[in-house]
């Protein structure tokens, strides 16, 4: 996820670094002829990048380009993507992260940190001043409590965060 403008830049400069890289590899017909699994691997994984870089560009420019005026919608499919949704709707709302900060009562730098790291180290109340300070409205919200199977055991923080990676990267997938 591109989190900024400077992160937007360099994904512009690795776009273009990927295109290029594709058009040498579409060139060496050598390599094609003779190791075509290879030459395929290779092409396939560049445009592979080539598209997610292509995704999260996209997605930047919605949200930076989005009408302030107007409403935006972001879904959230999991708690663990609420990190994300903070960080959207704060680039949709055309503020800098010290504008934020300014009016959750927080500092720039811990706006800044939070963002770094997902808000893995904010608390529930400076989560709670983020999105009181971008007028978050929750419309409809439903939480599965499975009693049946409900662990009865203490959960790690490396178990959560290994299933947290494990949850982001299916839906990257």
């Amino acid at each position: 996820m591109i989190k900024n403008e400077l992160e937007y830049q360099v994904s512009q400069e690795w776009l273009e670094k990927f295109e290029k890289s594709i058009a040498a590899i579409e060139k060496d017909e050598d390599s094609k002829k003779n190791d075509h699994e290879r030459w395929k691997m290779n092409r396939e994984t560049l445009q592979c990048h080539l598209e997610k870089l292509q995704a999260e560009i996209a997605e930047y420019d919605r949200l930076t380009s989005h009408d302030s005026h107007t409403p935006i919608v972001l879904t959230l499919d999991d708690i663990d993507y609420l990190p994300q949704i903070l960080i959207r709707a704060r680039m949709a709302a055309k503020l800098s992260q010290k504008e934020l900060a300014d009016l959750a009562g927080l500092t720039e730098e811990q706006i800044k940190r939070y963002e770094d790291n997902d808000y893995e180290d904010a608390s529930f109340m400076d989560v709670r001043f983020v999105i009181d300070a971008l007028d978050i409205k929750i419309q409809k919200g439903e939480f599965l409590v499975p009693l049946d199977t409900l662990r009865r055991t203490p959960v790690t923080k490396e178990e959560l965060l290994s299933s947290n990676q494990r949850s982001l990267s299916r839906s990257d997938g």
